[in-house]
């Protein structure tokens, strides 16, 4: 079977060889015997399995040379694969050791191990600070990342909506507002989106004429058809639902209770049946109304907040904030800021956007321009002697109508004479007389009385003017119809008024500039321009200089002027809004990072852990 070596406990191997000694093992064949009384094998050395971690083996001993090239040694005595790996842990776990030499080898490698010696112990200091350092970062990032993912999570706000109905004496409109869910100092940032006018007459007219009755109310149906489609359908819970009734109802309050209530009552009852948070329908006192009007006047003049340079909302700082006047159909109103010092029935102390307020604001009923006319028109019946042919001078010459007696006395802001017949008819003949219009106009104010150091009109005390003003609804009309859109002087308005009240029927309708006023508003136009220059210079003493202070405008930025925006900003205040919270990172990004910086962690303790022991043992 061939040469089968047997060991035996007597003997020990040696390398067939014709040279052997201590720290080499040498075969003189091919074959591995057992010699007797062999010298006692010497431990290999330590670079044979560690090279590179401690000094370099002789260059006597190949680095695991164990036979000359024609060896037939077994491959089980060679280093496999699978024994690096335990090898190299060995390695960087046990101390290095040199292996034993002669004395004369020992003296020639003193001072390079020394040398050596110095510079592993520099070595070690340095990779233990490496690792420390890693450990620390590594830590550092894992804690970050977890507080980074907790603290710096923003919010996405859904957008907010709310629907706001302004009733007026002559007709309704259905606003439609949205806003982010931020708020910006405890009130919301709104934004008109719709504007539906309802079709008929206003709601102070109803539960008189059926045919008229359903006509309103098809016109609340369709406007709010159109509100309806424009909002989410998962936002129709949430969406607030406002009406707001105005002078036109206060008046019918004042004249009958029990009809206004009735009007408001079927109101509620079909505002109920709408997919929205119903809130109330109302009538809103003078004040609520020149207020609300005065903040729409100064949110959308960007007077009480803005964007900034980084597209934030600021409270613009010392910016000036603009007067408000409205010109309805049945009253009129005045607001505009003053003093802290200020005080009276007539100043409102109020906060927007986490900043106070004093305002004046001054409602005057039944001195809107539908119920002002009818005064003027009152005036005019009665001195004439014959209802049949009354000459009216604030009518242009050319222009001739029939009215009933009701459409000036059915209103609690005229006095109905001693033999009123609400069918009579009265035949009116226009004149263009702006002298004599003038003249009539005024007789309705009373600018004599007045306890105060000032007053506007009807003992009411004002103070004086200040500031710019905006001046709109039917101030703006009347303006418009004049030419006198826009800033303007005292005396170009009044030389206007006076042009039109003097001008034949058939040359205003004829202007290319009125080709859109209705023979119903055209009419009108005399009077109202005499009146709106007697309230403004007569009543609120606007003079040459202040008066070029008034802008007459019906809408800034694309949304109409008017007391429902105010309210809307005022009752956002109110309405939660939901939220998201949306963190910095994503799940899979974040459990990433976690496992990313704990993985580094762990490694780097490990590492510590190694060094410790190869520097303690």
């Amino acid at each position: 079977m061939g040469d089968v070596v047997t060991p035996s406990t007597n003997r020990q191997p040696h390398w067939m060889s014709h040279n052997y000694d201590s720290d080499t093992m040498v075969k003189t064949g091919t074959e591995l015997e057992f010699v007797d009384n062999a010298p006692p094998i010497p431990s290999l050395p330590h670079s044979l399995f560690c090279w590179g971690t401690t000094a370099p083996a002789p260059e006597s001993q190949p680095l695991l040379s164990l036979s000359p090239p024609h060896s037939t040694l077994p491959s089980s005595l060679s280093l496999s694969q699978p024994l690096l790996l335990p090898c190299f842990l060995l390695c960087f776990l046990i101390p290095s050791s040199e292996p034993s030499h002669s004395h004369s080898q020992l003296g020639s490698t003193n001072q390079l191990s020394k040398e050596m010696a110095s510079k592993r112990q520099m070595g070690y200091k340095c990779r233990i600070a490496g690792v420390l350092l890693l450990l620390l970062a590594s830590i550092a990032a894992l804690v970050a990342v977890a507080v980074i993912q907790d603290t710096w999570k923003f919010k996405e706000y859904s957008l907010e909506y709310g629907i706001v109905i302004d009733s007026g004496s002559s007709r309704s409109n259905v606003y439609l507002y949205e806003w982010p869910g931020e708020k910006q100092n405890e009130t919301g940032v709104v934004t008109e989106i719709m504007n539906c006018r309802v079709s008929g007459a206003g709601i102070s007219e109803m539960k008189v004429d059926p045919q008229k009755d359903e006509a309103s109310w098809n016109g609340f149906r369709e406007c709010m058809r159109n509100v309806t489609k424009a909002i989410p359908v998962e936002k129709h819970k949430t969406t607030i639902l406002f009406l707001g009734a105005t002078a036109g109802m206060r008046l019918l309050h004042e004249k009958d209770e029990e009809k206004s209530d009735e009007i408001l009552g079927s109101l509620r009852e079909y505002l109920k049946t709408l997919p929205f948070n119903f809130q109330n329908a109302s009538i809103l006192s003078g004040q609520e109304e020149g207020l609300y009007g005065w903040v729409t006047v100064n949110y959308l003049m960007g007077n009480l907040l803005t964007k900034n340079l980084w597209n934030l909302y600021a409270n613009p700082e010392g910016e000036k904030t603009i007067g408000s006047m409205d010109l309805g159909g049945a009253s009129t109103q005045i607001a505009f800021a003053v003093q802290e010092d200020l005080r009276g029935p007539d100043y409102l102390h109020v906060k927007l956007y986490g900043y106070p307020y004093n305002v004046y604001t001054h409602s005057f009923l039944c001195y809107g321009k539908n119920e002002a006319g009818k005064r003027i028109l009152d005036k005019i019946v009665k001195e004439s002697s014959d209802p049949s042919y009354i000459i009216n001078p604030c009518y242009p010459e050319g222009y001739n109508v029939t009215m009933m007696a009701s459409e000036i006395y059915d209103t609690e802001c005229t006095k109905k004479p001693k033999d009123y017949n609400p069918d009579r008819e009265l035949f009116m003949v226009g004149t263009s007389n702006s002298d004599k219009c003038g003249s009539l106009v005024k007789s309705i104010f009373d600018f004599k009385t007045c306890s105060s150091p000032q007053c506007s009109f009807d003992g009411v005390e004002q103070p004086p003017v200040v500031g710019e003003f905006m001046a709109y609804a039917g101030f703006f009309y009347t303006a418009r119809a004049l030419g006198n859109e826009g800033a303007t002087d005292l005396i170009t308005f009044n030389n206007s008024v006076r042009k039109f009240c003097q001008s034949h029927w058939t040359v205003l309708r004829a202007s290319e500039e009125r080709k859109m006023i209705s023979d119903q508003h055209l009419k009108t136009y005399c009077y109202s321009g005499h009146y709106v220059f007697a309230m403004l210079a007569d009543g609120y003493k606007f003079d040459k200089e202040t008066w070029k202070n008034i802008n007459f405008q019906r809408e800034v930025k694309k949304t109409s002027i008017g007391w429902s925006l105010g309210y809307m900003l005022s009752m956002s205040n109110m309405i939660p809004s939901e939220v998201k919270e949306i963190p910095p990172l994503t799940n899979p990004v974040f459990a990433g990072l976690i496992f990313l910086f704990s993985a580094l962690t762990i490694i780097t303790v490990v590492f510590v852990f190694v060094f410790l022991i190869r520097a303690c043992y």
